[in-house]
């Protein structure tokens, strides 16, 4: 099992590096000021590190920052320290204006992606799109009455796609690959769609699930 990096200190970063962590990988949690992740390390057992040193270490990323921080996070990271790695990417391009009757504004335009910018930016890393579409209430071990939901992934690596399925079989999802990294076009959608039902009722414990 390959060892994790995540970079982002918010509530996201910290419950995937735990379910990391929980589900038996070698984990680090990275932030730009590492010292504000003492309390979780310290009840964790997760060391902490600057994107820099997390991303170093590690031999995949997990990319968990806000989608306007993600292109600063990776310049801070640096492409010697992605080349050839997997980048589980589960950021979403929200805008800074206000959702508009529970919709949110995306600054990326329609035919075009966040992840397929980053993966341009860093042609030498594998990027897969993941855990873009669930709160994270939900993201690890989701309990649904015993019904897996469905987490839809992709990215052009093939390699580093199988990666993302076994972590998503382990964390209680059904992976359903949606393609190459072009497919993120839709799939950092449904995060639009996911939080509707919170912002217009305050039910954030939903997930998606294909039916077949």
């Amino acid at each position: 099992m390959p060892s994790f990096g995540v970079l982002g200190s918010g509530e996201v970063g910290q419950v995937l590096a735990a379910g990391l962590k929980g589900h038996g990988y070698d984990v680090r949690i990275g932030s730009r000021t590492p010292a504000k992740l003492a309390d979780f390390s310290r009840k964790s057992g997760i060391l902490a590190g600057t994107f820099a040193e997390v991303a170093g270490w590690a031999e995949a990323v997990v990319l968990s920052v806000a989608g306007t921080a993600a292109a600063d996070a990776l310049k801070l990271v640096g492409a010697g320290r992605l080349k050839g790695k997997l980048v589980v990417d589960t950021t979403n391009p929200i805008g800074d204006e206000p959702p508009e009757q529970g919709v949110l504004k995306y600054f990326t335009p329609a035919n075009s992606s966040l992840m397929e910018q980053l993966q341009r930016a860093y042609p030498a890393a594998h990027f897969v799109k993941a855990f873009n579409s669930v709160g994270s209430a939900r993201m690890v071990d989701p309990d649904f009455g015993g019904v897996r939901p469905t987490m839809f992934y992709c990215g052009d690596d093939a390699g580093a796609k199988a990666t993302v399925a076994r972590l998503l079989e382990q964390f209680g999802w059904e992976p359903q690959d949606m393609g190459g990294a072009i497919a993120a076009r839709a799939i950092e959608p449904l995060a639009v769609l996911w939080c509707i039902p919170g912002f217009l009722h305050n039910s954030w414990t939903h997930a998606f699930h294909l039916l077949r």
